[in-house]
């Protein structure tokens, strides 16, 4: 598997994937997540591509087929009240297509961000995790992950 940085040919691919990720969430929550909807426009993912704040990385095969991917976000607070100044790449979005799973993609992908943050000089790797999702937080545990924050709510 090759990663590197989504290009505008991956677009298809990428929203194959969104799609997938969508209806996890759907169907989880569907009281907060909307069916058959794009997180992102098509507009909005080209200028993503080209963004080095929010970087996206694709793991493709060897015909170019998108295989997974993750949605990152360079974050930093200089000059914040309560936050030290420390560099984090916020992981947003990762997923590996669903007929592709346990297949070590979606680890391979991991860790290329995290060697990815380490060349940036980040001090943390994070992510959000819905509840609703548990094979999700049992891969990120699997990888090494903690919880460091936990959203609570109640529905009225």
């Amino acid at each position: 598997m090759d990663i590197r940085r989504a290009r505008a040919k991956d677009l298809e691919g990428i929203n194959h994937l969104l799609r997938q990720v969508l209806m996890v969430h759907h169907f989880g929550r569907p009281d907060l997540f909307k069916p058959d909807v794009k997180k992102y426009t098509d507009e909005q993912l080209l200028e993503m591509f080209q963004d080095n704040s929010r970087p996206i990385f694709v793991g493709t095969d060897e015909e170019g087929r998108i295989l997974g991917y993750a949605f990152c976000v360079i974050q930093q607070h200089p000059d914040d009240n309560v936050l030290t100044d420390i560099k984090t790449l916020y992981i947003d979005d990762l997923c590996v297509d669903e007929q592709l799973r346990r297949q070590h993609i979606g680890r391979q992908i991991y860790e290329y961000v995290l060697d990815y943050a380490r060349s940036c000089g980040c001090y943390n790797v994070t992510l959000n995790a819905w509840n609703c999702n548990p094979p999700a937080m049992a891969f990120y545990e699997r990888l090494g992950m903690k919880p460091y924050k936990v959203g609570m709510e109640t529905i009225l």
